[in-house]
């Protein structure tokens, strides 16, 4: 089963960034950050295929930006000008295959690390 564990988040104020990081045990050509919000369903934000082609949700397009470290089996999100709406849990996922933002392409989930954005 393959492990995954994020870390970088926090608090920060409106306007600022933060950058997450997710090591993984075993590489996967497709990788992606979710997040989450009590309540709400499950949100892809970016995916990035081995070929390093990403993908993002409208809301985040020009401030964040997913990339990956294949030598370090580590995945990153650079999140700039963060908004309050960007406040939930942020998950790191990864799969052998095709490279899509749907929740259920993927079965294997970190624990997630939380990013709280004030106004």
């Amino acid at each position: 089963q393959l492990q995954l564990k994020e870390s970088g988040g926090g608090s920060v104020q409106a306007g600022g960034s933060l950058k997450l990081s997710c090591t993984v045990s075993v590489y996967r050509n497709c990788m992606a950050w979710f997040r989450q919000v009590p309540g709400e369903e499950r949100e892809g934000v970016a995916t990035i295929n081995y070929e390093s082609i990403t993908t993002y949700t409208d809301s985040v397009k020009g401030r964040f930006t997913i990339s990956r470290d294949d030598g370090k089996l580590t995945l990153y999100l650079q999140m700039n000008n963060l908004k309050p709406e960007d406040t939930a849990m942020y998950y790191c996922t990864a799969r052998a295959g095709v490279c899509r933002s749907e929740e259920s392409d993927f079965r294997d989930w970190g624990l997630g690390t939380q990013v709280t954005v004030s106004s």
